[in-house]
């Protein structure tokens, strides 16, 4: 792998999205925006003394749900016209590496959804004086990583759709299912025994575990290490399979 032409390609990738004011909102202001709606639901719920609120509890989770739904939609559809323009395509038939390719577009994104993190994440601690135990970094920490895990899916998934409007249709099969799934519904030990074995599968409800110990506890717990050790290995598992997915179509 080549770090100049890798770099090369996240630069013309950032460039792209400097063009795109919508994808820019869509990134930064979109997660922030669903945030306060979180906030305004319960916000005029009646607590008992010392009761946490409500939102401490589902505003932290979305800080990881909300990255990851955003970016898996701002990637896989930017890598869908990448394809279907023929830009890939042509990259492709340069001396530039598979790898330089996509860790360029992995590292463009990436650079997004930290900023994205610190947007939302400012905005919960900040704005709507989001409180829990554990500190403000490793929320960001997790946050850029459910983005950067969206990132690794959309690039995935980008390659088995042919329009946009396909590449939105895998958000039924791939995103929805670990939204219903991560605990934020319900706890992940109460569900019944298929649904727990299925969302011990699924990325997400690792990075909510992770979010949830945080909340729970001041300083970084054994169970937190192992919650950012897998979803980072899923990370790299969707970046590896995606690898598969970058060649020509033509001789």
């Amino acid at each position: 792998m080549n770090g100049t032409m890798m770099w090369a390609t996240s630069t013309r990738v950032l460039r792209q999205l400097k063009g795109d004011p919508r994808s820019i909102a869509m990134i930064l202001v979109v997660p922030a925006v669903l945030l306060a709606l979180v906030y305004w639901l319960y916000q005029n719920e009646t607590l008992a003394p010392g009761q946490p609120r409500t939102f401490d509890r589902v505003g932290l989770m979305m800080l990881g749900i909300f990255p990851f739904v955003v970016m898996f939609l701002v990637t896989s559809i930017t890598m869908l016209r990448e394809r279907t323009s023929g830009t890939l395509e042509r990259l492709l038939t340069t001396p530039i590496h598979k790898a330089d390719l996509l860790f360029g577009y992995a590292l463009a994104f990436s650079i997004m959804a930290a900023a994205q993190a610190l947007v939302a994440t400012g905005t919960a601690y900040w704005i709507f004086g989001l409180e829990i135990a554990g500190n403000a970094g490793w929320v960001v920490l997790i946050s850029v990583l459910t983005a950067v895990l969206g990132v690794a899916l959309g690039l995935l998934c980008s390659a088995f759709a042919t329009t946009e409007f396909q590449a939105v249709q895998f958000m039924p099969v791939v995103v929805i299912p670990q939204i219903l799934l991560c605990g934020l519904f319900v706890a992940r030990d109460q569900m019944n025994g298929v649904l727990e074995a299925v969302s011990n599968v699924l990325p997400l409800s690792y990075a909510v575990d992770g979010l949830q110990e945080v909340a729970a506890h001041a300083d970084p717990t054994s169970a937190l290490v192992v919650d950012l050790v897998v979803v980072a290995a899923f990370v790299v598992a969707g970046l590896l399979f995606s690898s598969l997915t970058l060649r020509r179509q033509t001789a």
